[in-house]
């Protein structure tokens, strides 16, 4: 197997450099590389360089070949191009792949603990290509663009490329959208999954960032009308997030159905990809459901169906095979902590230590692990039916989910805003905010209420009522989990310390955040504090107080 420098392949016009060993393995077609031509002149000016290997052998080959370049020790990243050849032999149907020599062939990972649970006994998987000493633990951040035509890739290329060169820093950058479904597995162990799951998801991710839920479980005040379920989820992918995450059951070409009494309604299939058409920015999906990533199936899977859609996510990382509460648990939760706490460049990055987090113990004293993991290890000890191979089934999810996507993605990390306040302030009365930025740009200041909390009281449900006007009752609930949002100012933000005065809305009560996004012309600022509004009689207070725009000092001086 040949392995080619692809500065010969691709040359380009600017003056020569000194040799740079590369940090970077494509493994693509011949007839692939005029498509994928803008992204690799693109990852070449941001200072990555390029081996190229042509997939002419097994994927065992193919790992031997990355394995055996130059400088190895160099090597960050491997961009996978093209769909993947049945694990297992499978019987390919006819028209439904693309020849051989334009494929990439995934790595068959023998199962040990979801094979109980119904799974094939091989696992299609990519992590062995960046596992090159075969402990487990990926050195190497890898990514599959699983193109079928050159057609498809420039698709997946423009909107990587259109991604990272967005300008657009509103709302969308600090949003997180979950939608989950109902576990089924028992009452009381489908609520316990799905409180912690939740729960961890969100443990760690800032006050600055938006979190919504819609959830398919008919009592919850987070889930809309159960006929028009399937709107909200396209809804929430379309509005821009920075991720979008489904937890929940799945299969190859759709997730789950919501359920109610007597009839069920689907939360997204593969059909409704041509719906998919973000506003501002597409998220990256976070998939913790089973078969949703089944990369090697003679038919796309949904994953691939969503990532190659003009409007769909930039990227997506979920599993092949089937897939376990606990495993993604910990997986989701190790992403968010990592994207979080340790800002990494790349998402490839993000997955490779969030992979690595997996592998840890509790009782590594090396490397010490969040609260969140102890809670969820805590939870999932009691209700496993075999709590001894939890080892094995965080080992068995690293090989499950796969990232279809550019490792080489770049994270767009805002800049940290200080923001500071009194910890308690009455409804209807003035508060001095004071804080710094080193972005100068517009801002918009928002006073929300904790995530974990509601503008009004919202009950769960406890009786099923199926008339269309109780169904439609459903809606409003789920918009008002939608708005935190008691009050908004514009302003216009210098770099550095500032201060500002605003009137807290006569309504508002609780425990809330006061946060701040700030726009620059390549990048953005976002911050946050805490302050607990208690209720006074405000009724002397102006309704339009919360939208007037603040006065703001740069020099430190509110008025």
């Amino acid at each position: 197997m040949v392995v080619w420098l692809l500065a010969l392949v691709l040359p380009t016009t600017e003056p020569a450099a000194p040799a740079q060993p590369a940090d970077a393995v494509l493994i693509a077609p011949r007839m692939m590389l005029p498509a994928l031509e803008p992204l690799l002149a693109h990852r070449q000016r941001q200072g990555h360089r390029f081996v190229w290997i042509e997939p002419t052998g097994t994927a065992a080959a193919i790992r031997q070949a990355i394995a055996q370049i130059p400088d190895r020790d160099s090597l960050r990243f491997v961009l996978l191009v093209g769909d993947a050849s049945p694990v297992e032999g499978a019987a390919i149907a006819a028209g439904r792949m693309p020849p051989v020599g334009m494929r990439v062939p995934a790595h068959g990972v023998p199962a040990e603990v979801n094979v109980r649970y119904g799974s094939e006994p091989q696992i299609a998987s990519d992590h062995p290509y960046g596992d090159l000493d075969g402990d487990g633990v990926a050195e190497l951040a890898v990514g599959r663009l699983p193109a079928d035509t050159p057609q498809e890739l420039a698709t997946m290329v423009a909107k990587i490329l259109a991604y990272e060169r967005n300008t657009d820093f509103g709302p969308w950058r600090h949003r997180i959208n979950l939608v989950a479904g109902v576990g089924g597995f028992h009452p009381l162990v489908d609520t316990v999954i799905e409180t912690a799951t939740s729960k961890l998801l969100s443990y760690g991710v800032p006050a600055a960032y938006d979190l919504s839920l819609t959830y398919g479980s008919w009592r919850s005040p987070y889930c809309p009308d159960p006929r028009r379920f399937r709107e909200a989820t396209l809804a929430r992918h379309n509005e821009g997030c920075l991720f979008w995450v489904y937890l929940g059951h799945g299969q190859a070409d759709q997730l789950d159905d919501v359920r109610i009494p007597g009839d069920q309604f689907p939360i997204l299939h593969a059909g409704d990809c041509r719906y998919l058409k973000y506003e501002a920015g597409p998220p990256i999906a976070i998939l913790l459901a089973c078969y949703t990533a089944a990369f090697d199936r003679p038919e796309d899977c949904l994953a691939e169906q969503m990532l190659k859609a003009p409007g769909g996510p930039v990227a997506v990382l979920g599993g092949s095979r089937v897939t376990m509460p606990y495993g993604m648990g910990v997986l989701g939760a190790a992403l968010m902590e990592v994207y979080f706490g340790q800002r990494p460049p790349t998402l490839g990055e993000a997955i490779v230590q969030a992979k690595r987090n997996m592998l840890t113990s509790l009782d590594d004293p090396q490397r010490p692990l969040p609260l969140s993991r102890a809670l969820l290890d805590g939870v999932a000890g009691l209700i496993s039916p075999q709590p001894s191979q939890l080892p094995q089934e965080r080992r068995e999810h690293v090989y499950l989910f796969n990232l279809l996507g550019d490792p080489m993605l770049r994270m767009a990390h805002p800049q940290a805003v200080e923001l500071a306040c009194a910890s308690r302030a009455e409804s209807g009365q003035r508060l001095r905010l004071e804080g710094r930025s080193d972005l100068a740009g517009d801002a918009v200041l928002e006073l929300v209420c904790r995530r974990d909390c509601h503008k009004v009281p919202l009950a769960s449900r406890e009786r099923f009522d199926p008339s269309d006007r109780a169904l439609e009752a459903f809606q409003p609930v789920y918009e008002q989990t939608l708005d935190r949002c008691w009050a908004r100012w514009a302003l216009e933000l210098p770099a550095g310390p500032f201060a500002t005065e605003i009137v807290i809305p006569p309504q508002c009560h609780g425990p809330c955040h006061l946060r701040l996004r700030v726009a620059g012309a390549s990048t953005f600022g976002l911050g946050a504090t805490n302050v607990y509004v208690t209720p006074v009689d405000a009724t002397a207070a102006s309704p339009a107080a919360s939208e007037a725009a603040p006065a703001t000092d740069a020099a430190g001086g509110g008025r």
